[in-house]
């Protein structure tokens, strides 16, 4: 007897590229013999999944540009009436595909219109917002901080953050008062991640403090990657590159300061812009421009990857065994960036503190001192031979079997 393909409904948020690109992924990845696809994606993230084997919908989100002025300032990343929005629109596409499990990423909204459904649903998330561990929540990068001392700013924000994150979490609250489900105690940890069933995009190896269980474990690192690129392999076999994004939340001022640095090592830049504007000074000769790179690709023939810091390029890098220069400038690229650091596999800069001694100092030791790049292999080799797909299906299945 045939078994019938059961129905997943995957939401792709728009505040950043990582948030369409690792769901594609992931959907790409299921069999398509055991499971029938509806993505659902912002109508700029078109072309990222042109030609996607499964039914692609549009979905209504907030602009990137609107989200990356509210981290930029430090507000809620969503407004109350936003999530609202978000809530009526996920119950009229989940009434009309009908799924049997939902998976989101960073769709806040998905912890209420789910359960009012009562569909499954899981999140892919990142481990460093696990309610599992405690949050010591780094400085970001703020208007303030690129004028005040560090330290001063560091102790301001310590008093602060408590009441800082717990007004992050009130749009979030509000919206399940709304819709009578219960609170998550203004913990923006649960905010973020809440679902029945949390997966963390990322190494394992780099928090071991989480025990992986029946609510919450490990896809391991999952990128989204182009396939096509002006570079092959062959061009620089002999002399590997630098490899250098700053993806879609990066601060791209920086690279006015980093390629001089990059380019005094001799070696080979490779900067991928992801179609923004970058600083004339790199412009220059010896560095190749692309909008987009088959990251994969070319991470296993580079040196060094220099980027924003967050888990979807550093993902990359280390899964090919390569260390990473992050130049972080929000809270999820901190907190990222700490857990490599402390594992000995990279090295991070704040955004606003990216002089070019400082980039000289981190470029040398991540070139020159073996400890990183052997650290950056271990964990390679520990993700060789994964299947995320496979494995996702896996969880998909006993979370439907369940209900």
């Amino acid at each position: 007897m045939t078994v019938p393909r059961r129905k997943v409904l995957f939401f792709a948020e728009g505040a950043t590229l990582a948030h369409v690109g690792r769901p594609l992924v992931l959907a790409g990845a299921l069999d398509p013999a055991a499971y029938e696809v509806t993505f659902a994606r912002p109508p700029g993230y078109g072309w990222i999944t042109s030609g996607a084997p499964f039914g692609v919908v549009d979905l209504a989100c907030q602009e990137g540009s609107v989200f990356a002025r509210r981290l930029q300032a430090g507000r809620p990343l969503y407004d109350y009436a936003t999530l609202r929005q978000y809530v009526e629109q996920d119950l009229a596409l989940i009434d009309s595909v009908r799924p049997d499990a939902i998976v989101g990423d960073f769709r806040l909204s998905l912890g209420v219109s789910a359960r009012l459904r009562g569909v499954p649903y899981v999140t892919v998330c990142d481990a460093y917002w696990s309610p599992e561990r405690p949050l010591q929540p780094p400085l970001p990068v703020l208007g303030m901080t690129r004028y005040l001392p560090i330290a001063v700013a560091s102790a301001g924000f310590r008093l602060l953050a408590p009441l800082a994150l717990r007004l992050h979490a009130r749009p979030m609250e509000r919206l399940r008062t709304h819709f009578g489900l219960a609170s998550l105690g203004y913990d923006l940890r649960r905010c973020y991640t809440d679902a029945d069933l949390r997966l963390f995009a990322n190494f394992s190896e780099l928090y071991p403090e989480i025990q992986p269980g029946p609510a919450a474990d490990f896809l391991g690192p999952v990128a989204w990657s182009p396939e096509k690129g002006g570079w092959e392999e062959a061009d620089l076999a002999d002399d590997p590159p630098i490899y250098v994004t700053m993806g879609s939340s990066g601060d791209v001022g920086v690279l006015a300061r980093l390629i001089p640095v990059l380019e005094s090592t001799g070696r080979p830049v490779l900067l991928a812009t992801a179609g923004r504007p970058v600083p004339a000074a790199a412009r220059t000769g010896r560095v190749r421009l692309f909008d987009f790179l088959p990251g994969e690709r070319v991470c296993r023939s580079a040196c060094l990857v220099v980027c924003n810091g967050g888990s979807p390029s550093t993902n990359q890098a280390l899964a090919a065994g390569v260390p990473v220069l992050g130049i972080a400038r929000n809270m999820d690229q901190f907190l990222n960036m700490r857990a490599i650091e402390a594992y000995g596999a990279g090295l991070s800069l704040r955004a606003d503190r990216a002089g070019s001694e400082a980039l000289r100092r981190a470029v040398d030791r991540l070139l020159h001192e073996p400890g990183y790049r052997a650290r950056a292999r271990r964990l390679a080799a520990s993700a060789a031979g994964r299947n995320p797909g496979a494995w996702l299906g896996a969880k998909l299945a006993g979370l439907i079997e369940r209900g």
